[in-house]
Order: C-alpha cells, then structure tokens, then sequence
C-alpha cells in the first residue's frame, strides 16, 4: 500500500522520483503520511505548509477513483492520508478472494545467501547460537517469500588447532562407546580436560599442534577421527534445527577450504596483493585501517583467509545479489576487514552486509550458567517448553497427553524465538520467562492464542467463509481490521530492508490487538443478519490467515489448540 500510495503522489503532482510514504505512529495522523511538501519546499524557497495546503488542492483533484475520504496537511508541512470505506471494502474483497497471501515480486529471482547459525564442531549449541540461527532463519523466509531465490548456508567451524589438542585427548583418555553415546558431552568434556591437563604438563600443547599438524597432511587416523567427531556432532546438531524447525541448503565447514587456501595465497601474491610484515602476509587496506592477517609467520592461516576463499566460492558458484552473514556484533571488525579486502580485491560484485546483533541477556545479566559458562541452547528449550506445558495443561486439560506436548513444544519454541525476533537486533535481549510466555502481552503465545481463539469461531460457525456481501463490514473496528491487513506486505518489506524482524513482530500484535477489540466489541456468531455474519466470518478468516503466514514467516508454528 505504501509504493501505492507514493506512486498515486508522484503521477498527480508530476514528480521525477517516488516520495517517502511513512504508516503514522500516533492517531489522528491518517493511515499514511508524507513530507512530500518539505522536501520540494527546499528547492523552491517556499513555506512548507503554504506548499503542502496548494499540493494538497491537486492529490485531491486526481482521486477520481475515490481512494480517499479525506487529505489534510498538518504542522510544519505533512500531508497525512485517510483511506476511504469504499476503497478499504473494495481491497478487502480483493484480498479475501486472492487466497493465499502472495509477496509482492521485488525479489525477482534475485539469489541471496544468508550465512548463519555457525555452530563449532565438537561443542555444544549455546544460546549464543540461538539468535543467530532464528534471525537468520527468519530473513530467509522472508526473503523467499518477496521473490528472492535464497541460500540457507550454515558455515560450521571444523578446523583449526583445536582439532589437534581434541584428537591427542581422545588418544589418550577416550572411548569410541562414550562419543557414541553423548557425542558433543564426551567431545567436550576431553577438550576441557586437556586444558586442564595443559596447565600442570605443558608438553600436552605440543602433542595437540603435532596432532592438528599430522591433521593437515592426511594422517590416515587422524582424518577418520576428525571426520568422526564431525558427523556425530552434525547428528546432534540436526536433532536441535529439527526442534527450531530450521533447514539449510548448504552445509560446509572451514575445512572445506583448507586445500584451496595455498592456490588462493599464490593468486594473491601474483597479482600483487600480498605484502609481507615481520613475517606474516597481509593485505594492506589502506590509511586509517589495520591491514589484514591472511597468513601468519608459522605459515598457519586464520578466519580471514578461509573466509576470502569461502566469498570467492559463493560469488563464482551462486552469483548472489546480495550475502548477509548473521553474526554477533563481537565480529564487527573482523567483517569491516572482510568486505574491505573483498573491495580490494574486486569481490565486491555481491552486496555484502553484516548482520549484527547483541548478547542474550537473563534479567540484565549475560546468560550463563553457574560456572559462568554459556547455557546450553537445548536446555534453554526444554525449559521454555517445560513453562509452556503448564499453560497448555491449565487452558486445556482435557487434551490427549501427547497433544499436550506437541501444542507445548509450539509454544515453549515459539515464546523463545519472537522474544528475541521481535527486537531491535542491534540490541540485547532479556529472558524474562514470564513475560515470554504471557498469553496477555506482547508474546508469541499471545499472537497464537489469537488465532487458536479466532480460529474457534470459525468451527463455531461450521467452517462457511464465503460472502459476496462485503459492503456489511461497516463498523470502525472492522475497517480499522482491514486497514490493518492491508500493510502486511509493508511490514514485511520493511523488515527486510533494514534486517529487522522486528518491524514484522510489531505489525502481528498490533494485528492481534485489533483482532482481540474486534472479537471483544461485536459478538459474530450471535449476529442475526446472516449475511453479514458470513462477511464477519470472512474478515476474521483473513486475519488468522495473516497471523499464521507472519508467524510462518518468522519460523513459528500456530497450534490448532492451546
């Protein structure tokens, strides 16, 4: 509605370029408003409001089709719009008739990779991992649904020194039936014990280089061990994404560039990129920026060198419009660096963009557990499930016992996802239980509650949603629902132009809100007038509609009952 309303402005005062159209915060402002006056006001030397009162004169004049009820300016030059019955009945009639809600094409088929989740071989999943992989999650439905071919892509870390100290621990304390048995928890618990051994018998950090060294020739051994740790650690991992309902379509390690990285190096250094300092080979990028480590003075190479190899790889394989990696702010500088040398070096053919976000936070506090260490992203589900098990077992007793757990796996899952989606990801996020599981707050169990409700009317009624009687929704409510519905391409455009799921987060419960007044203030099923009861039925059709695909969109599901 916004690009529709802009172009309405740009065809009617004859303007080379499409105006800013923002959706008013505060009431009283219109549906959609414009500075369209102050920005020309500028170039001309006139008052802003004196303009914005002439241009309003001709958006009026051109609305033959009635799109308006009304055009006003206000304070120092806004042009605020108010959308009229007869236009909102009438796209409302187009939107129930449509069916499934469809993006709008602004994609184009246009490739986009979206890197996240990255999760460390041999470790566990914490809850660092989780805003990561539902942010990341989220922008890919996203994009797929405003027309985009998008690459799920979860770059895993599986090389390095560590490999090394972790193949020497398992050699000398370690049981093929105990990593069979709890993987990551053996995996781990031979690492920290190594380090722990490190410090009364520093020999032990020879053995990991000799091992990691033996690692990078081939060592017959040494490879299936690795490979080994790898696929029982992928195992775990899958068990997770299956719980958050992630899917990725590409799956690579590091390691999967270790090979490519001495041609890459050469490359470089022919075409003059390469500079030598103190030993180690770096890219000079220039006056007011560190130059970037890509080869130590060991001839070990790092994060940056592999993650050049790993751009190089997408770009000639996948040729992206655009590569979001969606990784903690804690990486800024080093994704700087990153797209500073792909500039240099002329890989700059995608749009690349870091994707940052903040800590997670247990009431202001870095979550972690006792030890100080991160909590585990699994037991942060089973707890948030565990809560959401109690709600579902007091609203709905007499559900079948594994019904229970499956509506409380919805929820539980839910409730942890939309607490960190809908934020601003430039923040840190506080886990505040309660208020995550409210069925009364800005909550994803609020907005499936919702729907479950809303949902429960139309089995009421029997299932019927056809009218052709839409002209009968004329209660303010009911056009504030339908205005309501009307932005929620916008919202979800807007989401993904600033990367903020946030802004989608806010459209569902301003939704639901509007949804529970309107369920609320007029008793549908007791409507004697059954023609507008079906067109009653037919509005609250298409907001469970919107709902579910806005929660879809951000990787929730909505439970048939709570």
């Amino acid at each position: 509605m916004q690009d529709r309303i802009s172009n309405y402005i740009k065809q009617a005062l004859g303007l080379e370029k499409l105006p800013a159209v923002e959706i008013p915060t505060a009431g009283g402002h219109g549906h959609y408003s414009t500075n369209v006056a102050m920005q020309m006001a500028k170039g001309a030397s006139r008052a802003p409001l004196e303009l914005a009162n002439e241009l309003v004169d001709k958006l009026v004049e051109a609305d033959s089709d009635k799109m308006f009820s009304k055009i006003e300016t206000a304070g120092p030059g806004f042009i605020n719009f108010w959308l009229s019955k007869e236009f909102l009945l009438k796209e409302f009639e187009k939107l129930a008739k449509a069916g499934e809600l469809v993006g709008p094409n602004i994609g184009k088929r246009e490739r986009v990779i979206i890197d996240y989740s990255q999760p460390n071989i041999a470790k566990r999943m914490h809850v660092g991992h989780l805003r990561s992989t539902i942010i990341g999650d989220a922008l890919a439905n996203i994009y797929d649904y405003l027309g985009y071919r998008t690459v799920r892509w979860n770059y895993y870390g599986d090389w390095g020194t560590q490999f090394g100290k972790l193949i020497a621990a398992y050699k000398m304390w370690g049981s093929e039936e105990d990593v069979k048995n709890a993987p990551i928890e053996t995996l781990l618990n031979l690492y920290v014990r190594f380090h722990n051994e490190m410090r009364s018998d520093p020999t032990l950090e020879d053995a990991g280089r000799s091992e990691f060294k033996k690692l990078e020739e081939g060592d017959r051994e040494n490879r299936w061990l690795w490979k080994w740790f790898k696929q029982e650690s992928l195992v775990e991992f899958e068990r997770i994404y299956k719980r958050l309902g992630i899917k990725f379509d590409v799956e690579f390690g590091e390691a999967y560039y270790e090979g490519q990285l001495g041609r890459l190096l050469r490359e470089l250094g022919k075409k003059g990129f390469l500079t030598k300092s103190d030993g180690a080979v770096v890219i000079d990028l220039g006056e007011g920026t560190p130059p970037a480590l890509m080869q130590k003075s060991d001839g070990a190479t790092l994060y940056m060198t592999r993650d050049v190899a790993s751009l190089a790889h997408r770009l000639k394989k996948y040729k992206p419009a655009k590569i979001l990696y969606v990784v903690s702010n804690e990486q800024t500088f080093h994704f700087s660096q990153l797209f500073k040398v792909a500039e240099r070096l002329g890989m700059n053919k995608a749009e690349l963009v870091h994707v940052k976000f903040g800590l997670v936070l247990d009431e202001g506090k870095k979550l972690s557990t006792r030890s100080g260490g991160a909590v585990r992203l699994e037991e942060l589900m089973n707890k948030s499930v565990e809560m959401a098990y109690k709600i579902v077992n007091e609203k709905n007793s007499d559900l079948a016992e594994e019904e229970k757990k499956r509506v409380a796996e919805m929820v539980g899952v839910g409730a942890l996802k939309y607490n960190d989606l809908k934020e601003n990801r430039n923040s840190d996020i506080v886990f505040n239980w309660d208020k995550m599981l409210d069925l009364r707050g800005d909550t994803a169990p609020y907005l499936q509650y919702t729907a479950v409700r809303l949902a429960n009317i139309i089995r009421k009624a029997g299932g019927a949603l056809r009218t052709t009687h839409y002209a009968l929704l004329t209660e303010q409510i009911e056009l504030d629902v339908i205005k309501k519905l009307l932005d929620f391409n916008d919202a979800v455009v807007t989401a993904v132009e600033q990367y903020m799921t946030g802004y989608l987060a806010k459209y569902l419960y301003e939704l639901a809100s509007l949804a529970n007044q309107y369920y609320e203030k007029v008793r549908i099923l007791e409507d004697g007038d059954e023609e507008r009861k079906n067109a009653r039925l037919v509005l609250v059709g298409q907001v469970i509609k919107t709902l579910e695909k806005g929660l879809g969109l951000l990787g929730i599901q909505v439970p048939e009952r709570i």
